[in-house]
């Protein structure tokens, strides 16, 4: 349900520090929360104050409402979330799920961009930047559920979509499938966020209400006026060699499958942001993005955002994108609900951050798991697939396996 704002208004000190090297380290527990990238980004610490909503457009006004009451005194200008934040993770799909939305606004914060640090404080708390967090526990005796089974229905289900496809008027549909994986402890979010921001640091890792992942795929930027979408569709999985690699990008780029595939989610995503942007710029053709694990087909969308288009109102506008729903997407969203047996959750949902400007960056939450509230040992995992015409069942349970692999490495060590 979603809550008014403080009704007395809120002050907010922002100020310049010097450089606190990782910010992953100031994480203090489970609760805090991160979004980093290339050594880039924000940490949360402690709850000014939080909402739970149904989707990014609500949750974009109680943040104005909330900005409304703000005093802000800062030293810091020109940086893109320097000062007051609100981060949030929001479910794909809130009428087929048990999960919730939710915006929090962290009562300090720690940031590095663009060659500036800084330390914001919502409240009356002291202007210092806080000690580093309690040592990071490694996962132990992490155990990968294994259902062959479980992978057999999931291979009669894109069987059963692509039947759809062929004779009901689908052009793609997405499906998703999830694997447990079960430590002998509560699993520690921070390791995860340290391992995942390292190993891909290109990457969006991000840590919000126990969804942990790395996302390679950019929902919706807004920075000075300027939205960038990064749309990705297409993917295959690395061989290890580069010289093969090289072969699989080449073959990629041809594969009039994945050509297609990529075609319908960028068309999704400027039909979308049309509305609240003018000046767009689409790219004619993808280009490859080489991550450690798989290689994507990937364009990146540019356009001025209107004025009032915050980043939460063209994230809103956005999703679900074709890349993570499908095309048409009443009816791929429709399809999903009932083929996929599957709760997604926050999984496939925006997740990022906004800042009292407007500017902010949404992601979509792929690569990621999310660590049960109930039972803190176990990780449930989650990749998915574009299914299209002429899809294999056997090889999108494969890019399905490659897609799990950040997240298995970081809980394996």
């Amino acid at each position: 349900m979603i809550s008014a704002p403080p009704a007395a208004p809120t002050l907010a000190r922002t100020v310049a520090i010097n450089d606190p090297g990782s910010l992953a380290k100031y994480l203090v527990d489970q609760t805090s929360v991160a979004w980093i990238r290339r050594g880039e980004g924000m940490v949360g610490l402690g709850c000014h104050s939080s909402v739970e909503v149904a989707s990014p457009a609500e949750a974009d006004a109680w943040w104005s409402t909330f900005v409304a009451g703000l005093e802000h005194d800062s030293e810091v200008h020109g940086v893109a979330g320097a000062g007051p934040l609100a981060f949030g993770s929001f479910c794909f799909d809130p009428v087929h799920t048990a999960a919730v939305s939710r915006l929090v606004v962290p009562r300090i914060i720690i940031g590095r961009r663009q060659g500036q640090a800084w330390l914001t404080v919502l409240g009356d708390g002291p202007l210092a930047v806080p000690a580093p967090g309690p040592s990071v526990q490694e996962p132990d005796g992490v155990q990968i559920t294994l259902d062959t089974e479980a992978q057999a229905r999931w291979k009669r289900r894109v069987a059963e979509a692509v039947r759809r496809i062929e004779t009901n008027g689908l052009e793609k549909v997405v499906l998703a499938r999830s694997v447990t994986a079960r430590a002998r402890r509560p699993l520690d979010a921070r390791y995860l966020v340290d391992t995942l921001a390292r190993e891909y640091p290109s990457c969006w890792t991000y840590s919000i209400d126990g969804l942990v992942g790395a996302s390679p795929e950019m929902l919706i930027r807004r920075e000075r006026g300027l939205a960038t979408s990064r749309i990705l569709a297409g993917t295959i999985r690395r061989s290890g060699s580069e010289e093969t690699d090289l072969k699989l990008a080449s073959a990629l780029a041809r594969s009039s499958k994945n050509l297609g595939e990529h075609e319908l989610a960028v068309a999704s995503v400027a039909e979308s942001l049309a509305p609240l942007c003018s000046g767009m710029n689409v790219p004619e053709s993808p280009y490859v993005l080489e991550l450690p694990n798989v290689l994507h087909l990937a364009t990146d969308v540019t356009a001025v955002a209107h004025k009032k288009a915050s980043a939460l109102r063209l994230a809103a506008a956005l999703h679900p994108s074709a890349a993570v729903c499908g095309t048409p997407r009443a009816a791929a969203r429709a399809a999903i609900a009932e083929l996929e047996g599957l709760d997604r959750g926050r999984y496939s949902g925006p997740v990022g951050w906004i800042d009292a400007r407007g500017d902010g960056e949404w992601a979509i939450a792929l690569r990621c798991g999310l660590i049960d509230p109930d039972d803190p040992a176990r990780i449930d995992l989650f990749a998915g697939c574009g299914i299209v015409e002429g899809s294999d069942p056997d090889e999108e349970l494969a890019e399905t396996q490659a897609k799990l692999v950040p997240m298995v490495n970081a809980l394996l060590g």
